[in-house]
């Protein structure tokens, strides 16, 4: 049953804390005008949360999509990443700044290390965070593509909160024990890639699903992560992904919906650079 995605307010997002459970990927969306205008089409749709880093190169155009949204800047959760090349205490803080001023904003609610890799080193790279969210930059820390021991270290080492983990997530890669060490450290999972571009689209599992509710199967896996728990972050630029991925909030499953899901025994990871940690 198409869903009307007009009657499906902001409100009816739920959030992990406070940040939105349905939010905007922007990774590869590097055409600035493209980007400008799916930020923008996002949040006019209902969306409040925007991802973003950089090393995605689209800092500036993913400013200009919340300064054009006919949406206040202060109800939208905005997230970026520093890069592993600016890992070190200094650089650090030095293109925080450089980030905000190219993001347009005074302070973003989240600011996430990208990979625990190259300049990463716990106890520098955590205290430059605090420094950033003691002088009012940042209002939380995230870590991205952290272990659960990587986890608990930094957990252990900020004083700022640690609000989220970014990691891949979705039926073929579920990370039970990221989501454990997650729910035990009060940590939000964020997940990028919960689609595994595309892959799920194939899976007879998630194709039952859909095709019993009369959904696509972009919807069943969204609704699977969040009702698991999970914030999502799916790319999207054209008006019918967005509208798509957005329909998922109406899509509760059942049961035994979800037992068919986790049935699926296939795993695969889409991202995995060299320096990923579990390399």
């Amino acid at each position: 049953m198409e869903t009307d995605v007009d009657d499906i307010s902001p409100a009816a997002c739920p959030t992990v804390g406070d940040v939105p459970m349905l939010g905007l990927g922007t990774w590869k969306n590097d055409d600035a005008e493209q980007c400008v205008e799916s930020v923008r089409t996002a949040l006019e749709m209902g969306y409040r949360h925007v991802d973003t880093a950089q090393a995605y190169d689209n800092e500036a155009a993913v400013g200009e999509g919340i300064e054009r949204a006919d949406v206040d800047r202060e109800d939208v959760y905005l997230a970026t990443k520093i890069w592993i090349s600016n890992l070190e205490r200094d650089a650090v803080r030095e293109t925080a700044r450089e980030s905000l001023e190219r993001l347009g904003v005074d302070a973003v609610d989240l600011l996430y290390v990208h990979w625990p890799a190259r300049t990463y080193d716990p106890e520098e790279t955590l205290l430059a965070f605090d420094d950033l969210y003691e002088a009012g930059l940042i209002e939380g820390v995230g870590v991205s593509n952290f272990l659960p021991a990587q986890l608990e270290e930094a957990v252990e080492i900020c004083d700022a909160p640690i609000v989220a983990n970014q990691v891949e997530l979705h039926p073929l890669l579920p990370q039970a024990e990221i989501r454990e060490t997650c729910k035990r450290n009060d940590v939000a999972v964020v997940a990028y890639s919960p689609l595994a571009r595309g892959a799920v689209f194939d899976q007879p599992e998630i194709q039952a699903v859909a095709e019993k509710h009369g959904v696509s199967e972009a919807q069943v896996s969204l609704a699977w992560l969040r009702e698991n728990g999970v914030v999502a972050i799916p790319k999207a630029t054209g008006d019918d992904h967005l509208q798509d991925n957005w329909a998922s909030l109406a899509l509760d499953l059942e049961a035994d919906d979800r037992e068919r899901i986790d049935s699926i025994d296939e795993r695969s990871r889409q991202v995995d650079p060299e320096f990923g940690p579990w390399n």
